[in-house]
């Protein structure tokens, strides 16, 4: 016979499809969200911090439970790029960008407020870690879309940690510029 049966894919009706697509979507975005905000609300970032990551564990533990199995949803590490992205997109042009903060609460760093070369630094700084992630988001969801899960995988922790590496110098590279260039010293605190 030369002509084979032509094969198919069937899908699940609209409505359940919708249902499906909407509950695992839900679960592994809109649950810990909607976790992070009621703890940060609560207690404050770091409380919401850990509800979000408290939620994401019970909805792991309980599908292991009720299902004996675990869905590996892949579309969270394009999405979670996506929301980072946003987030440092959005305190970019603001008097608190997103760099600023994370110098001040990750390294302790303490420096003028007030001025304009270092303030417009964090504010570029911010909008490069925007846009180090826009480019993530964008290169994972053609990973997911285009390759094999084994390769997206290789691919989510390459284009991770190449971000960040690159970021982190010319981050650190861009600062050391502006410090220079306006003359300011780093010291130390004093005991």
């Amino acid at each position: 016979m030369l002509f084979a049966m032509a094969e198919h894919l069937e899908l699940p009706r609209p409505w359940r499809l919708m249902r499906t697509a909407g509950w695992n979507l839900a679960e592994s975005l809109g649950i810990p969200v909607a976790g992070y905000f009621i703890g940060a609300t609560l207690g404050g970032r770091d409380v919401g911090m850990l509800t979000a990551t408290g939620v994401v564990w019970l909805a792991v533990l309980g599908r292991k439970v009720f299902t004996r199995s675990v869905l590996f949803f892949l579309l969270q590490f394009p999405l979670a790029n996506l929301g980072l992205c946003v987030l440092f997109a959005r305190t970019a042009p603001t008097r608190k960008p997103l760099v600023a903060q994370l110098a001040a609460e990750v390294v302790a760093l303490r420096h003028p407020s007030h001025h304009p070369g270092l303030h417009r630094f964090f504010q570029g700084a911010t909008w490069l870690w925007a846009g180090i992630f826009a480019v993530s988001t964008a290169g994972l969801a053609a990973a997911m879309a285009l390759e094999p899960v084994k390769v997206f995988m290789l691919l989510t922790t390459a284009v991770t940690v190449g971000g960040v590496v690159a970021g982190t110098g010319a981050s650190a590279f861009w600062f050391f510029r502006v410090l220079r260039r306006f003359g300011l010293r780093v010291r130390f605190a004093q005991p």
